[in-house]
């Protein structure tokens, strides 16, 4: 498959998972629902590395540097954002989340002393004026318990629990780790994590089996999953880690289309203006070419 359509199956996947992800509300918690989402991605991941012969044996340290990829980004990231979308557009979400490529780079410089130059402080400047003028409605009335201003929360809290994830990705990397047996570890890792908190909670455990549900479940397994993070680790291998991390900067736009014809998502002009801002932070952050792509913190890995 060429990078032209690698590129843009990852961005059509990703920018339709949030929808999946609203599809998923209702007779089950959302704690079920990931845990089922990521034991069978996890399964699927798991028997692949098994039949190509990829060896799943790591040691103890690693592993735990795996368990906590798979608590940040396969696990709390995931329900957090399935609450935030009890009270925002997926489409707005997907938005929001596209900061993680700001969080990962200030997320870089703390825990890794990588360099943060000037155009990524103006980026994340950029950034925090869209969020402003996309909720200046909630955020002008003040009222802190409204629905909106607790998913922008909700939301915020998420992506930096999935930026966690990457830098803990990140480190595997560098430790000379194989990415698809990771993946697949941390998962069944999520997966677990998600299925203790979801007993402590007291979650029932149930299932839908009507077709919304089933076929939603299937896309963010198999897709979203499985498939997308496929693509997109074939793309960063062959463009660098910094090119392929545009497809954050883009999906977003897929999921507010999304949104526009199938939740009312209503446009303001502030909200339009506010969505180019963080937008195009995004782009202007990650702009140029890291000399090292391989290592570079800035690649999200899409919460879709």
């Amino acid at each position: 498959m060429g990078n032209h359509l690698l590129y843009a199956a990852t961005v059509l996947i990703w920018g339709s998972t949030w929808y999946a992800v609203k599809l998923q509300l209702g007779t089950v918690d959302p704690e079920m629902s990931v845990a089922y989402r990521f034991t069978l991605a996890a399964a699927i991941l798991i028997a692949f590395c098994i039949a190509t012969g990829r060896s799943l044996r790591f040691g103890a340290r690693h592993h735990l540097y795996i368990a906590a990829q798979g608590l940040f980004l396969f696990c709390l990231n995931y329900v957090i954002f399935y609450y935030a979308t009890f009270h925002l557009t997926t489409g707005v979400i997907a938005v929001v989340f596209s900061l993680i490529m700001l969080m990962n780079i200030l997320n870089g410089a703390v825990l890794f002393g990588t360099r943060v130059e000037a155009r990524v402080l103006a980026a994340a400047g950029l950034g925090v004026a869209g969020l402003v003028l996309v909720f200046w409605q909630e955020l002008a009335a003040l009222d802190l318990t409204s629905g909106p201003i607790l998913g922008l929360g909700l939301s915020i809290v998420a992506t930096y629990s999935a930026s966690l994830g990457n830098m803990a990705s990140l480190r595997n990397t560098r430790a000379g780790l194989p990415v698809i047996q990771v993946n697949a570890l941390g998962m069944a890792y999520g997966a677990a994590f998600m299925a203790v908190l979801a007993t402590l909670r007291g979650a029932p455990v149930t299932f839908d089996f009507s077709l919304t549900y089933v076929g939603s479940l299937l896309w963010l397994v198999v897709l979203g999953s499985v498939l997308a993070f496929g693509f997109y680790l074939t793309l960063l291998a062959r463009i660098g880690a910094d090119r392929a991390a545009y497809t954050a900067a883009v999906f977003p736009i897929v999921a507010l289309i999304i949104s526009t014809f199938l939740e009312d998502y209503v446009w303001t002009t502030s909200a339009l203006i506010g969505v180019a801002l963080i937008l195009g932070g995004n782009v202007l952050a990650v702009a140029r070419p890291a000399k090292k792509p391989s290592a570079s913190p800035h690649p999200a890995e899409p919460a879709g």
